[in-house]
């Protein structure tokens, strides 16, 4: 449990180096859209992360219930959630998402930032909606995983 909780705390770090590094200009990227796409998925990450840490402590303390077999989960769910935090700009930017009804000329990057933090932080609704919208836009079949827990999730609505 100390492993996984520097791990991820190291992971917040390094986040946090390279929003200092992309605040203060010493990344220089060719365009708005693509510090846009890197903010939101530091966002992602971040999001991801909070999740992360949450589990330990759930887990450790409040239920004690803390097991081993988990730690894959908690050493890649940071770059799933990075990877959504970037996969949420892709939407919303491609208008494929609607954060809001009416247009505005110039939306707040928060907004971006928010969508990508949530994307991160719970990224299995995140990818079940990223289905859905695929499934509706492109025809494409949800995967099997999406499908599984479909039924998974109807068959607990019958139980007692």
């Amino acid at each position: 449990m100390k492993r996984v909780s520097f791990y991820l705390l190291f992971i917040l770090a390094l986040y946090g180096w390279l929003l200092w590094m992309l605040i203060g200009g010493k990344i220089v990227l060719p365009n708005e859209d693509v510090k846009l796409a890197l903010f939101c998925s530091i966002s992602g990450g971040v999001g991801g992360l909070l999740y992360c840490l949450r589990g330990i402590y759930l887990n450790a303390s409040v239920f004690q219930r803390w097991n081993e077999v988990w730690l894959p989960w908690y050493f890649l769910r940071p770059f799933s959630s990075f990877i959504c935090g970037a996969a949420s700009f892709l939407f919303l930017k491609a208008g494929l998402i609607m954060l809001e009804a009416k247009q505005v000329e110039s939306p707040s990057n928060f907004a971006f930032y928010a969508f990508a933090f949530a994307a991160g932080l719970n990224v299995d609704k995140f990818v079940e909606k990223i289905e859905d919208i695929a499934q509706v836009t492109w025809g494409i079949k949800k995967s099997r995983t999406a499908m599984k827990d479909s039924q998974d999730a109807k068959s607990e609505d019958t139980l007692p």
